[in-house]
């Protein structure tokens, strides 16, 4: 579990991953996941270069949103089974701590990642992959792609990389329960009707759709997106009192912003704002 070769330390538009594609355009960074003769399986090596990737964005003011899909056909098939589950089974209770403590710090990286995230889910997405999507902002789905939190197939409880507290939020408790005991597939009707997914749309344009939509929020207003993201995350835990006066907050300080100001020349003028992000 050795930490990858290049940590992110150059502008992402530069960045050269060693364990996924990556390409930055007009401010839209698109992650993915490229071992499809395996149906993109992960190891501890994606893993921690994903985490590295996330928590890397928080410092590049280029990358407005980011999308992440997988190669040829299938977004994940979760932890790969010889290179992750096998050295596994070899494991004393402090290596698989810190193996799952590891897991998880993706998804803190992903939620602690200012930049929207928006996955593009085509064929199969299980496991630590069905995670991942999870763990991104918005959702769309290729028809006939399918999400399946493997984890208790595989002898292991469904409470694994936040599934037990994000999953119940997406999609409530009695489906989110049903798809961790029995690690069945949510087919990508299921998903849309239950709230997994925004929209399903074919194979050829998942991508492409969910990048128009991760280009949207890049033109938005940056540090309000920001703003945005992070109150979604935070209110979780505040009551309705508490989340009135943090958004209060929040949107004062958005109010101070250049972009603000941009909006309301742009409607006096009657012509689309231009955001800036600052």
């Amino acid at each position: 579990m050795s930490r990858p070769a290049n940590p992110v330390t150059v502008p992402l538009a530069d960045y050269s991953p060693q364990h996924f594609l990556l390409a930055v355009v007009d401010g839209v960074a698109t992650v993915t996941l490229n071992r499809p003769e395996r149906k993109n399986p992960l190891t501890f090596e994606s893993y921690r270069e994903l985490t590295d990737f996330f928590r890397a964005c928080a410092f590049d003011d280029a990358v407005k949103s980011i999308v992440v899909t997988g190669a040829g056909g299938n977004f994940s098939s979760g932890g790969d089974v010889f290179e992750i589950i096998g050295p596994l089974v070899k494991m004393d209770t402090k290596g698989l701590t810190a193996f799952t403590r590891m897991t998880g710090d993706l998804v803190k990286a992903m939620r602690a990642c200012p930049q929207p995230i928006v996955a593009a889910v085509e064929g199969i997405c299980a496991g630590a992959g069905a995670i991942i999507a999870m763990a991104s902002d918005m959702r769309l789905a290729a028809s006939g792609a399918k999400v399946a939190f493997l984890f208790n197939k595989v002898g292991l409880a469904g409470c694994d990389m936040g599934a037990c507290a994000i999953l119940p939020r997406i999609i409530g408790q009695s489906r989110a329960s049903e798809l961790l005991y029995t690690g069945r597939f949510m087919t990508a009707d299921e998903g849309e009707r239950w709230g997994f997914f925004s929209r399903i749309v074919t194979p050829e344009q998942v991508l492409t759709q969910a990048q128009l939509l991760a280009r949207q929020v890049a033109e938005g207003p940056t540090f309000a997106n920001t703003m945005t993201k992070r109150m979604l995350a935070m209110e979780w835990a505040m009551s309705v009192e508490e989340a009135i006066e943090s958004e209060a907050i929040a949107q004062a300080l958005c109010m101070t912003t250049a972009d603000f100001e941009r909006a309301f020349e742009a409607f006096a003028n009657k012509v689309k704002p231009v955001f800036r992000g600052d």
